[in-house]
């Protein structure tokens, strides 16, 4: 990986996105271990982001076993289909939660916690992991998030796992 030094000047959201995504390109492309690119990933992300926790939870053993992030300390594994980790996982679907205490089986690894987005690494058909950041504001995450963070989580798929 070359050294990447994030030049990312604008506040609109759907700018700093489409920045962030042309810049990690470089930092992704050619790896081919998982914990290292989900490092450097979870790093650029709080970077650039400044979100309150970014991580990955990896698939192993049936269930969600906790890999690399950037934040407070977390919780270390989460069965299928529990909490907002665990229902991504299970639906295969992106989850977007503006108030995780309205959220039905809510894992409350930090109290601080308040808004969570999930993207689930999908890899035909089955969840190799799952891209979980967490704000410490309501209703943080939005539909730009979703489409952006789904595009970061096809290009790790594409650069990972073939």
């Amino acid at each position: 990986m070359s050294e990447v030094n994030f030049n990312i000047t604008t506040t609109d959201k759907v700018e700093r996105y489409q920045q962030f995504l042309e810049q990690i390109k470089s930092c992704v492309e050619g790896e081919t271990y998982e914990v290292s690119l989900f490092a450097n990933v979870s790093a650029a992300l709080k970077e650039v982001f400044n979100f309150f926790w970014v991580g990955f939870y990896l698939v192993k053993d049936n269930q969600l076993i906790l890999g690399p992030f950037q934040g407070s300390m977390a919780c270390s594994t989460i069965k299928f289909g529990k909490g907002v980790c665990g229902t991504a996982w299970k639906e295969k679907k992106t989850q977007v939660v503006p108030d995780v205490d309205l959220f039905p089986g809510h894992i409350a690894c930090s109290s601080l916690s308040r808004s969570e987005i999930v993207v689930p690494l999908v890899v035909n058909g089955e969840v190799k992991a799952v891209l979980d950041i967490d704000s410490d504001k309501l209703a943080f995450f939005d539909d730009i998030d979703r489409v952006y963070l789904e595009h970061l989580a096809d290009l790790i798929n594409k650069t990972i796992y073939g």
